[in-house]
């Protein structure tokens, strides 16, 4: 059974983080053919829940039962979805409280999507620029395609396409053979073209991560 756990920094209820954290879990589960008893076990670790255990333990040294949950939960992954809203232009404070905490080696070749929202496209390199670095010096395996979700995204088939894609090669980093998805031929992307009305509309958004 694949051990999928989905972590999610979100301080908002309802949370676009956590939104989107769970659409790719959901993109997951389904290249990997369905939900526990079908081989994969699906675990959420919101974060929000540990605000005051985390703070415990950075000034105790101990964690709580509920955090030391999570923890174990999280190094006993066999694939991470890691997703945090974005303030400051980096990861919310909550989220790197949370890493700040895992074993040193607790990662060590987990392979992970890493993933943000924001109020604009403009904080979409945070990917690069923060979460991927932080996440290979935990000396996790990062996906190739990162997704960041500015407010707007959500409705967007193009969202939809970052979500399929960086669920795909998170499969692949599994060694799954579901990770395998046929490229569209010619003739089906010409059986359902995008009209060039939308084309124009997603051009003028300006880029989104």
């Amino acid at each position: 059974m694949t051990r999928l756990v989905v972590l999610s920094a979100g301080l908002g209820v309802p949370s676009s983080t956590t939104l989107l954290a769970d659409r790719l879990a959901a993109g997951v589960v389904r290249r990997l053919g369905g939900e526990a008893e079908d081989g994969v076990d699906v675990e959420r670790v919101e974060l929000r829940r540990l605000a005051h255990p985390l703070a415990d333990r950075l000034t105790t040294g101990f964690a709580g039962e509920e955090l030391a949950t999570a923890l174990e939960s999280v190094r006993d992954a066999d694939a991470l979805v890691a997703v945090t809203p974005v303030y400051a232009a980096s990861y919310s404070g909550l989220f790197k409280t949370f890493v700040d905490v895992l074993d040193r080696d607790a990662l060590d070749g987990t392979p992970v999507v890493v993933a943000a929202t924001g109020g604009t496209p403009r904080h979409s390199m945070v990917l690069d620029h923060a979460l991927r670095p932080l996440f290979a010096h935990l000396r996790a395996v990062v996906a190739p395609t990162g997704v960041f979700a500015a407010t707007d995204d959500f409705g967007d088939a193009g969202l939809d396409d970052r979500v399929e894609r960086a669920a795909g090669e998170l499969v692949a980093l599994l060694g799954g053979a579901a990770a395998t998805r046929p490229r569209p031929t010619v003739d089906e992307r010409l059986a359902d073209p995008t009209p060039f009305e939308e084309l124009l509309r997603r051009a003028g958004a300006g880029p989104t991560g």
